[in-house]
């Protein structure tokens, strides 16, 4: 009786194991395909990849290498319609992070290309970081990068400064139906 329950035991931990080692080949053979694919984006022509397969029937990090590639050939406004895809659905994992640092990375990179208008361009990979560190505070290469574009484009301090505003005392407030002395 005592040998039968060992036994039994020892089979069912043994069929756990198996199962447990199916499910991470699985996983991993999944993992391969995906990095696979990952690597002929890398590699293949970006004007080839756009048409090939639409962004919503892949992996969320197809669709990321995808967008990477484009931003990489100068596909800009595909790049960027890519990179609002994925971001789009409210999720903060670490696609919509990394496709939040890339986008604001390449607003900075086409500013710095432009001459002039670069402004706005700088505003927007701003605007970027900052939603990314909202999401993520540790990530540091995001606050690096926020620096950086801050230092190229700072921000317009006269709006906040102490000497242009108002005091509260100073300032007047008009509502409709009220008389100045209505009020205490």
């Amino acid at each position: 009786m005592k040998r039968r329950t060992v036994h039994l035991v020892f089979g069912v931990l043994a069929l756990c194991c198996a199962g447990a080692a199916l499910e991470r080949g699985i996983r991993l053979r999944q993992t391969m395909a995906i990095n696979a694919e990952i690597a002929r984006i890398a590699t293949a022509p970006p004007a080839r990849e756009a048409a090939a397969a639409p962004l919503s029937s892949s992996a969320r990090e197809l669709q990321l290498a995808r967008a990477l590639a484009l931003a990489k050939a100068g596909a800009h406004d595909e790049a960027q319609k890519a990179y609002a895809g994925l971001i789009q659905g409210g999720a903060r994992d670490s696609v919509a992070r990394q496709a939040l640092f890339n986008l604001g990375n390449m607003y900075l990179r086409q500013g710095l290309a432009q001459e002039t208008g670069a402004l706005p361009l700088f505003e927007l990979g701003k605007q970027r970081l900052r939603d990314l560190l909202r999401a993520a505070p540790e990530d540091w290469d995001a606050r690096y990068n926020l620096e950086r574009a801050l230092r190229l484009a700072p921000e317009d301090q006269e709006a906040f400064s102490a000497e242009t505003q108002q005091s509260v005392e100073q300032r007047r407030v008009r509502i409709p139906g009220f008389v100045a002395g209505d009020l205490p």
